[in-house]
């Protein structure tokens, strides 16, 4: 019972999180109604796909939840970062590439949408969709209304994922600026959003410098635990396979909890960018770190509402953009009326 009140507690505070949001940060009249009628098993059919997915793909629900993070991050929350386009794509950015996944998985939510609900639900709300599952249903964290509404955008921006997107080894001053340039808060969003780090696996080659040669000279990151050096160590050896994989949360790797906060104040961050939210001397971040770490329940309640706000980042509505049929392409009729408006405006 307190399990399911907690539940509650979380979506009636997330709808009612839903409605301030309405009428101050953003334009668009996102709203957890939205396919109530067009399309009411949504949730019910993200959900099976997801949940049939991980039984071979343990790590998928993390992968979903970073391409939404990713796709919001880069033009609002557009479904940019599905767009195939070898010129233009966010896919091959330096951040994404060979990195960012699950998009099998996507492609199978939409075909499954498609069939039940033909030309309704766009891929950028599938994506905020599938993030909640991922963290609710797959790996026990809060469950929340998810704001919809979103429609897709025609075109991804590989320079502005280049530039924008968070790295795994950047300084707190420099995660502080990109969480800035969209419009979210540098502490308690950037905090709280990070915290998605308690599930999920990284490469080798995203923390390596810190066993190896933090600063060139062959030393090691002294905010990392030294036990923890060790073990990670053993997993990835100096001039080793650079893709091999490690958990985030070496506690509960698979679960959705407040132990990476608890990780981050004994030095078993794996990621600087992680490590850098305790260790930066000083910084605002530190506080909430600790909170986060002796309360769950604030985490919780702290990342919902960051989700929410990430998700309310410049999406199109209205008439604006489009219902991809297919998240990897623009719509045909959509090439052709963009083609037709050039050569008008070129006679």
């Amino acid at each position: 019972m307190p399990e399911k009140m907690a539940c509650f507690q979380y979506i009636v505070a997330a709808l009612c999180f839903a409605v301030l949001l309405e009428g101050s940060l953003s334009k668009a009249q996102l709203t957890p109604t939205f396919y109530d009628e067009t399309c009411p098993n949504v949730t019910a059919i993200i959900r099976q796909v997801l949940v049939n997915a991980s039984f071979s793909d343990p790590r998928i629900g993390a992968s979903l939840i970073r391409l939404h993070f990713h796709d919001c991050f880069v033009q609002g929350c557009d479904a940019s970062i599905l767009l195939d386009d070898p010129v233009n794509g966010e896919k091959e950015a330096i951040p994404n590439n060979n990195s960012a996944r699950g998009y099998e998985v996507i492609d199978a939510m939409k075909a499954a949408l498609e069939s039940a609900c033909p030309n309704t639900v766009s891929c950028a709300d599938i994506l905020a969709i599938a993030s909640e599952q991922s963290v609710s249903t797959l790996a026990g964290g809060p469950s929340w209304a998810v704001p919809l509404g979103r429609r897709d955008g025609f075109t991804a921006n590989r320079t502005l994922a280049n530039s924008n997107l968070p790295g795994f080894n950047n300084t707190l001053d420099r995660l502080k600026d990109r969480f800035s340039n969209v419009g979210l808060n540098t502490s308690i969003d950037l905090v709280a959003l990070s915290g998605a780090h308690t599930f999920g696996r990284a490469q080798c080659l995203t923390f390596t410098s810190r066993l190896y040669n933090f600063t060139g000279v062959g030393d090691t990151d002294p905010t990392l635990n030294t036990t923890y050096l060790e073990e990670l160590r053993q997993i990835c050896p100096q001039g080793g396979n650079g893709s091999v994989l490690t958990n985030l949360d070496p506690t509960t790797p698979d679960g959705f909890d407040n132990n990476y906060f608890t990780n981050l104040q004994v030095n078993r961050g794996l990621l600087r960018s992680d490590q850098n939210l305790f260790s930066t001397e000083g910084a605002d971040t530190i506080e909430i770190v600790n909170r986060f770490s002796s309360n769950q329940t604030a985490f919780f309640e702290s990342f919902v509402e960051s989700m929410i706000r990430m998700g309310n980042i410049s999406p199109l509505t209205g008439t604006e953009g489009e219902i991809r049929s297919n998240c990897r392409a623009v719509n045909s009729a959509t090439i052709r009326s963009n083609s037709d408006a050039a050569l008008v405006s070129s006679i």
